[in-house]
């Protein structure tokens, strides 16, 4: 999984904290779960490590991420829920691509980023105009970056 995407879900993660250790027997209606869930200072030392575990392990492992990774917990911390809802959106119908149509997705958002939004548009169309053949004969043409 490319690690921007590990780095927004570690940080829905630690949103989404109290959740995930609250629950027992039964999820709560959401008017009762917002009561329900405790604020970080009230969890345990052993279910904030819990939560913590899997990214100070990604930290200290990938030293030169670590730039990265932070820049990423910042734009996600600074989203509206609406569009960390969007994100959520995306990372799973990236999760359930296969793997050709992830190395295609690649190609055009490297593509596309350096390009004004008439440009996006136009390619777009474009590729929703391509065959199968042509989309891959553009992607062997556009090759994407190797995934982190």
């Amino acid at each position: 999984m490319n690690p921007s995407i590990r780095l927004a879900l570690a940080a829905l993660l630690l949103a989404t904290a109290g959740g995930a250790c609250a629950q027992q027997k039964a999820a709560p209606a959401p008017a009762q779960a917002q009561a329900a869930l405790p604020a970080w200072e009230q969890l345990s030392e052993a279910q904030r490590d819990l939560l913590v575990a899997p990214l100070r392990e990604r930290w200290n492992a990938s030293p030169g991420d670590r730039a990265r990774m932070y820049h990423h917990a910042e734009r996600w911390r600074a989203m509206t829920p609406e569009q960390r809802a969007r994100a959520r959106r995306g990372l799973g119908h990236w999760e359930h691509m296969d793997p050709e149509r992830r190395r295609e997705m690649r190609a055009l958002f490297e593509k596309m980023r350096g390009m004004t939004p008439e440009q996006r548009k136009a390619l777009r169309d474009r590729w929703h105009g391509m065959t199968a053949a042509e989309r891959r004969a553009w992607v062997e043409a556009n090759p994407p970056k190797a995934p982190r």
